[in-house]
């Protein structure tokens, strides 16, 4: 049976690039059959490194981004995993039909060249190349833009959706998209060492689950075939974390993607990264200990200082953060006192009175987090903890120990954006089984985000539990924040995409 036409054959630009790897084929030189290139020297350490280099057998190897010919002799920019370096072959150099080939190369192809390190005439660094090797044929031209004389670039690939789409091609012409997953990389490495410094040992624990909880949130489901058992992938890690307290490791954390059935924005990805910690004998305000850790340190490993870039400014991280009661922070900026949240009643009411919608908000403590969406937390730039949230929409948490309507919580909030989320645990399994229970009669009410019930975890908790701290952090956020990134989509390297319409 006969292989189908390759792709897009016909393309006048494809199939002239076939027609060029054919050449190179036929004169013994096929880059499909090369497997390695030894380096000497990577670019940025020719660059870098010039003085010691100057005049010395240097080897290199990357794709080539700029081609102009000069009669005899060629200028090309190849760039590797590090910078760009400008590469010199001559005809007398390379020998006569080793340049004759150079027409088989276009830009997008990877290169092996050897040679020596000079300054051009100009005074550009230049690895003067006496031999070279293609070391794959690019069969597509890639999206490189060129400047107009209006200064406007075209034949780039700039369409936002397009280059989320097609992320190969975003990273290949875009040094800087490629910096910025460096640079989510060295945060994660960060919160790791954090975590290591401290004390925690590293766990996984399951992405397939049969009761999904740990959050409100809707879970994707999943069948197994073997056990016909109906699962769900994971939309928190906090559940499986908490048994391991509850099975003598008092420091556990786990840096896991997890998966939620809501919208996409953004600031949301259907699944994400996920940092969750637990520590044995901790409280809330050692947890918030924990969160300026993470982030100033984070801060320090990207930029040497706490301080780091906010649109056209700057925040500063430096520990403490700034503390602030939900119940006053929603006062202070909407207006409305805490004995309007008494009954439902008054919460409705106040909730008109600042111009939102009533309907869909059965409980107050809804109520509540819909006041503190719209109208604190666009006010909390510098970096913020905002605690005490209503019982009602945090089932696992412990009681306020003076008003039982609240918990011990807090949510971390930099540059107006949700960033950590942690509770001093409830331990308490009957507690959890009331909570659970009232849980369960929403769920079976219509709120699908309802926490469900989980008899395998309160069995768990009725062996013993000690007081615990527990914290869960968006990395994809932590790295929006510590990049100066407005959007989730720009921090994770394949988002989720619609379909292309044909």
């Amino acid at each position: 049976m006969s292989a189908p036409p390759f792709p897009d054959s016909q393309d006048e630009l494809i199939a002239t690039r076939i027609d060029k790897l054919r050449r190179l084929q036929a004169a013994g030189k096929d880059p499909f059959a090369v497997e390695r290139f030894q380096r000497s020297h990577s670019a940025r350490a020719i660059l870098e490194g010039f003085e010691g280099l100057e005049g010395q057998p240097a080897s290199v190897a990357g794709r080539v981004v700029a081609i102009r010919v000069m009669g005899k002799a060629q200028f090309m920019q190849i760039e590797d995993a590090t910078a760009r370096i400008q590469i010199y072959l001559k005809k007398d150099a390379v020998g006569e039909e080793a340049y004759a080939l150079l027409e088989t190369v276009d830009i997008g192809d990877f290169l092996g060249v050897c040679g020596h390190v000079e300054k051009t005439r100009t005074g550009e660094i230049t690895v003067f190349v006496n031999a070279y090797e293609v070391l794959c044929k690019a069969l597509r031209p890639l999206p490189f833009g060129k400047q107009t004389e209006d200064g406007k670039e075209y034949g780039a690939l700039t369409d936002v959706e397009e280059r989320h789409r097609f992320r190969h091609l975003d990273l290949a012409v875009h040094p800087a998209v490629r910096e910025k997953f460096r640079q989510r990389s060295r945060i994660v490495s960060s919160i790791r060492r954090t975590m290591e410094r401290r004390g925690y040992m590293e766990v996984e624990t399951p992405v397939l689950q049969k009761v999904a909880g740990g959050a409100a949130a809707r879970p994707f489901g999943t069948h197994h075939n073997a056990l016909d058992m109906d699962l769900n992938l994971r939309i928190s890690l906090e559940l499986e974390l908490k048994r391991l307290i509850i099975g003598g490791f008092e420091k556990v954390y786990e840096v896991g993607r997890v998966f939620r059935n809501e919208g996409i924005s953004t600031r949301h990805n259907p699944e994400f990264t996920l940092l969750e910690s637990y520590e044995a004998y901790a409280n809330l305000e050692d947890v918030m200990d924990l969160v300026e850790d993470l982030y100033a340190s984070a801060a320090m490993e990207l930029y040497g200082n706490p301080v780091i870039p906010f649109g056209e400014g700057t925040i500063d991280l430096t520990p403490p953060w700034n503390r602030l009661p939900l119940l006053e922070g929603i006062e202070k900026y909407a207006g409305v006192k805490p004995e309007a949240f008494d009954s439902l009643a008054s919460a409705h009411a106040a909730l008109k009175s600042v111009g939102l919608p009533t309907e869909d908000e059965p409980l107050v403590g809804g109520i509540i987090e819909k006041l503190l969406e719209r109208f604190v937390q666009p006010n909390l730039i510098a970096p913020t903890f905002i605690t005490n949230y209503p019982l009602e929409t945090s089932p696992l948490a412990k009681r306020h120990p003076t008003d039982p309507r609240l918990v011990r919580r807090f949510e971390g909030f930099v540059g107006a954006l949700e960033v950590a989320n942690a509770f001093s645990e409830l331990n308490d399994p009957l507690d959890q089984w009331e909570r659970f229970t009232a849980q369960a009669a929403l769920r079976a009410g219509g709120d699908e985000e309802a926490h469900p019930m989980d008899t395998e975890f309160v069995k768990a908790m009725t062996y013993g539990m000690p007081p615990t701290g527990g914290l869960g952090i968006g990395v994809d956020r932590m790295v929006m924040v510590l990049t100066n990134t407005p959007s989730i989509r720009d921090v994770i390297l394949f988002p989720q995409m619609k379909p292309e319409v044909a």
